[in-house]
C-alpha cells in the first residue's frame, strides 16, 4: 500500500519531481529555441520576398506572394496589425477560409522600415512552402513536428527511467535501515555488527545499542531490586505469621485479643500475596503461566476482605453474576487489580451502594460516591496523583462550583499514596487487558476491566 510517510516513497516522489522539473526546463529551452529559429527564418524569408517583389513589381501598396506571404505598406496595412506590429516577429491566432472550411492558424508578422518607408510583413502559417522559394524554412516546418514528437517521447522515456531508477536506488538506500530494523528486532549480535559501519546507519546503530544497554541495565537493576526486596521481606513476614499463630493459640480464650492476632496474620498473608504479585509484574508477560481462575471467587474474597472499610458507613456491596465465570490469568494479579478498584469504591463512597458486575466480557465496579472531578481526569492513572482534601472545616465563601463542591465533599480520613489506579493500569497492560472509566449520571464512577 502506497503511503507518503514512507521514506522510500518520499525519495521516489522527490526524484520523480526532480526529473519532471528537469524535463520541463529542457522542453522550455527547446520551445524557446524553436520559436527563435522560426522567427529568424520567417523574418529572413519575408525580407527576401520584399526585395524580390520590389524588384519585380516596383513600389506597391500590397505585395502578395504564395504561399501565404503578404507584405503591406504601412499606410495600407490592417489597423489591428498597425497597432501591435514592431521589429520583432510576433504571432496571433487568425481564422482563414479554405477548401476545408474555416480553420484557425498562426499569422506571423513584424514591422520593417526601409528608405523612409515602413512595411508590415506577414506570413500565414500552414501554407505549403515550396522548396524552391525558401528551402530552409520549408525544411524547418517539416521537421518541427518531428522534433515535437521526438521531444514528447524523450520526456516520457526520461520520466519512466527516472521512476525506475528512483525505485531501484530507493531500495538500496532503505536497505541499511531495514537491516537495522531487523537487527533491533532479532538479537543484539546483529546490531553489534552494524555499529562498526562508518555511515549514518552505523551512528544510528551505535545510539540504539547504547540505549539498549542502558535499558537492559535498568531492567536488570529493577528485577534484582524486586527479587531482593521480596526475598528479604518473606523471612520477617513468615516469622510474623508464625508468631501470630502461636499468639492466637495462647489467646484462644480471649476473643478481643484474638481478633488482633487474626488481623496480624491476615495482613501478613496479604502482604506476601502482594509481594508475589509484584514479582509477577517484574517478569515478561510471555513467561507467565495463566491458569484458569474463577473471577467470582476473587471478587467475593476481595469484597469480604475489604468489608471493614464499610463498617461505619451506610453502604451496601452487591455482586451480580449470572454464573461462575473463569478466565486464564494469574490469580495474584487479578486479585491485586480488582482489590484496588473495590478498595477505592469502598473508601470514596459514604452513602449508597457498590455493585460488582461480572459477565463473560468484563468486570464492572460501580459506586455511588462523589466521582472524580473533571480536572483530575487527565491524571487518572498517573502515579502519586490523588485528590487533595484541604477543606475540612465546612466553611465556604458563598461561591461554589461543581468541581469545588466535589472536592469539599471528600474527607481527609481517606488515606492513600495515589498508586492504586496506576498499579491497576500497569497490571492491565501486563495482561493485555483494558481498563476504562465512566462517570455515572447519578454520581459516582464505574471502572470496567475487559478481558481479552
Amino acid at each position: 500500500m502506497f503511503t507518503i510517510d514512507s521514506i522510500a516513497n518520499k525519495f521516489r516522489i522527490s526524484y520523480f519531481v526532480f526529473a519532471l522539473l528537469l524535463c520541463t526546463a529542457f522542453v522550455s529551452i527547446f520551445m524557446y529555441a524553436e520559436m527563435r529559429i522560426e522567427q529568424d527564418l520567417v523574418k529572413g524569408r519575408l525580407l527576401q520576398q520584399l526585395q524580390i517583389s520590389q524588384e519585380k513589381c516596383g513600389e506597391q501598396a500590397v505585395y502578395t506572394a504564395n504561399p501565404g506571404i503578404k507584405i503591406y505598406r504601412y499606410d495600407s496595412a490592417p489597423e489591428n496589425l498597425k497597432t501591435i506590429a514592431n521589429g520583432t516577429v510576433q504571432e496571433m491566432r487568425v481564422t482563414v477560409n479554405n477548401k476545408a472550411g474555416k480553420t484557425e492558424t498562426n499569422l506571423h508578422f513584424f514591422a520593417y522600415p526601409q528608405n523612409e518607408q515602413n512595411y508590415i510583413l506577414t506570413y500565414l502559417e500552414g501554407s505549403e512552402m515550396a522548396m524552391e522559394n525558401y528551402p530552409v524554412l520549408a525544411i524547418f516546418e517539416n521537421l518541427e513536428d518531428i522534433f515535437a514528437d521526438a521531444l514528447k517521447i524523450a520526456v516520457l522515456l526520461s520520466l519512466l527511467i527516472a521512476a525506475l531508477f528512483s525505485y531501484l536506488s530507493s531500495k538500496q538506500i532503505i536497505k541499511p535501515l531495514l537491516d537495522l530494523k531487523k537487527a533491533v528486532e532479532t538479537d543484539h549480535q546483529n546490531l553489534t555488527e552494524l555499529t562498526h559501519l562508518p555511515s549514518e546507519i552505523g551512528v544510528l546503530a551505535r545510539a540504539i545499542d547504547e540505549k539498549n544497554n542502558n535499558l537492559e541495565q535498568y531492567l536488570k537493576r529493577e528485577q534484582l531490586f524486586t527479587g531482593d526486596v521480596s526475598h528479604e521481606l518473606r523471612t520477617p513476614l513468615t516469622i510474623i505469621m508464625g508468631a501470630s499463630e502461636v499468639l492466637a493459640s495462647q489467646l484462644a480464650h480471649d476473643s478481643y485479643l484474638s481478633e488482633f492476632t487474626n488481623r496480624i496474620n491476615t495482613t501478613a498473608k496479604e502482604t506476601t500475596e502482594i509481594i508475589s504479585a509484584l514479582l509477577l509484574l517484574s517478569r515478561a508477560p510471555e513467561k507467565l503461566d495463566a491458569p484458569q481462575t474463577s473471577i467470582n471467587s476473587i471478587a467475593i474474597n476481595e469484597a469480604q476482605r475489604l468489608n471493614y472499610l464499610l463498617k461505619y458507613k451506610s453502604v451496601t456491596c452487591t455482586i451480580i453474576a449470572e454464573q461462575v465465570y473463569f478466565t486464564n490469568v494469574r490469580p495474584e494479579l487479578l486479585k491485586m487489580a480488582l482489590g484496588n478498584l473495590i478498595k477505592n469504591a469502598f473508601q470514596y463512597t459514604d452513602d449508597g451502594e457498590v455493585i460488582i458486575t461480572i459477565d463473560s466480557d468484563k468486570i464492572v465496579v460501580t459506586d455511588t460516591g462523589l466521582g472524580i472531578p473533571e480536572s483530575m481526569m487527565p491524571l487518572l492513572y498517573e502515579r502519586f496523583e490523588r485528590l487533595e482534601h484541604s477543606n475540612t472545616d465546612g466553611k465556604t465563601d458563598g461561591k461554589t462550583d461543581d468541581n469545588s463542591s466535589t472536592d469539599k465533599a471528600f474527607s481527609n480520613k481517606v488515606e492513600g499514596s495515589g498508586l492504586g489506579l496506576s498499579i491497576v493500569q500497569r497490571i492491565m497492560t501486563h495482561m493485555d487487558w483494558e481498563l476504562t472509566h465512566q462517570a455515572n449520571k447519578t454520581g459516582g464512577s464505574s471502572f470496567s476491566i475487559y478481558y481479552r
